[in-house]
């Protein structure tokens, strides 16, 4: 038996992680100010005249104002100018408020008036007449799409020159409540490594995952969590049925949680029992291949140079060629932050210069459809020296957290 794998129970567990402590505290509203400040200057460079942000993830990242996207149209409009204007249904004002941090003219409607018309007598009053209005990536396209009927003088374009540009290059503050977050999934995989017994079926595996993430402060327990066996581990995303495990299964679990927001995103794949040569074989070559992709992560290169450089790897080994299978079908990492998926991209088509503060995850997954599949993901943070691990890549088959260790 792997080393970490097996020997524990649920509640032993669930014992060990409660006792765990965590810090993290949210992010302070002079950030907020900062990000305000960077967007702006952004919008000067780019030629924006103001940028709409949606409910959701860009509305907290420049305001601070937690809202869920829905079919009501609410959101914020920055000007290159400086002014700062929400716009919210009348109804949900006083609420509004209560999650607003940063000071701005709230603009309201009345549930039979044009949230879309307001949009543009906002612009008007703040003298933009016409000119260049970014639309955030997130908007509906329905939103966008009464937009242009109720302003159709204005120039749209896609808001991510700002949004993406601010976004990727997290703050020291940000990297915090990530590695918060990570810290707490790594330690919630190597429990659920450990309570794993013969016949145990994935949703119960799944169950304890969530319960655990509790135990350790993720208040919502998991964000999503994937559990898979044997055959199963091959598809990236699973299969519709669950499994029950067997001696000699691969075992992928892939899961995180939230912290103030920000997203942890962790893969382990392993083996129940004793590794055979071709689960030796196949996962110290996912090994090597994330290795890979860390060594090719230097400053001033594409994001599309470090996909490039594993798949060049992969090929030497016998993998692909390219998205063929067995080998690698998806792209080799994603942003991650507030979205667990968010600009830039690690993949052949992304341009994106690599640079510090910029966070990914690092999962070229191998799949064997008919045997099995390997998918080890941690995430790095560019620094101005290059790639720092957020947590230490499985150590091996034999010992996959690394516990034998002297």
């Amino acid at each position: 038996m792997s080393t970490g794998v097996g020997g524990s129970t649920v509640d032993t567990e669930l014992s060990r992680l409660a006792a765990l402590s965590t810090t993290a505290k949210p992010v302070p509203g002079s950030e907020f100010e900062d990000r305000i400040d960077r967007a702006r200057a952004l919008m000067h460079s780019c030629g924006f005249d103001a940028v709409y942000v949606s409910a959701g993830s860009n509305l907290y990242y420049f305001t601070g104002t937690r809202w869920r996207p829905s079919e009501r149209m609410v959101g914020a409009i920055l000007t290159a100018s400086g002014a700062l204007e929400y716009i919210v249904p009348e109804f949900e004002k006083e609420t509004f408020t209560r999650y607003m941090r940063l000071t701005g003219n709230i603009n309201c409607w009345q549930e039979h008036e044009s949230p879309f018309e307001l949009f543009a007598a906002i612009l008007q009053s703040l003298g933009i007449a016409d000119g260049t209005v970014a639309i955030d990536e997130a908007t509906s396209f329905h939103h966008f799409g009464e937009i242009l009927n109720a302003a159709g003088d204005y120039r749209f374009v896609d808001a991510r020159p700002v949004t993406a540009a601010c976004r990727s290059r997290k703050s020291a503050h940000e990297i915090h409540l990530m590695q918060t977050a990570m810290d707490m999934t790594l330690e919630v995989h190597r429990s659920a490594a450990r309570i794993l017994v013969p016949g145990i079926v994935t949703t119960e595996v799944v169950s304890f995952i969530d319960r655990a993430h509790k135990a350790v402060g993720a208040v919502g327990g998991s964000t999503f969590c994937a559990v898979q066996f044997g055959e199963a581990t091959a598809y990236p995303h699973g299969v519709p049925d669950p499994q029950t495990l067997a001696d000699g299964d691969m075992v992928l679990i892939d899961t995180g949680c939230l912290v103030e927001g920000y997203n942890s995103d962790i893969t382990r794949t392993y083996v129940f029992g004793e590794p055979g040569k071709r689960h030796r074989e196949v996962w110290n070559d996912e090994k090597a291949a994330q290795a890979t992709a860390f060594a090719a992560a230097r400053l001033g290169e594409r994001c599309a140079d470090v996909d490039i450089a594993v798949r060049a790897f992969l090929e030497s080994r016998g993998y692909g060629p390219d998205y063929a299978v067995p080998g690698l079908p998806h792209r080799t990492g994603h942003g991650i932050g507030l979205d667990i998926h968010e600009w830039p991209y690690l993949v052949r088509s992304d341009d994106t210069i690599l640079d510090t503060g910029m966070c990914f995850s690092n999962e070229p997954m191998l799949c064997l459809y008919g045997e099995f599949g390997v998918r080890l993901e941690d995430h790095f943070y560019m620094t101005d020296e290059g790639p720092r691990w957020f947590t230490s890549p499985s150590h091996s088959i034999d010992d996959p957290f690394g516990e034998g260790r002297n």
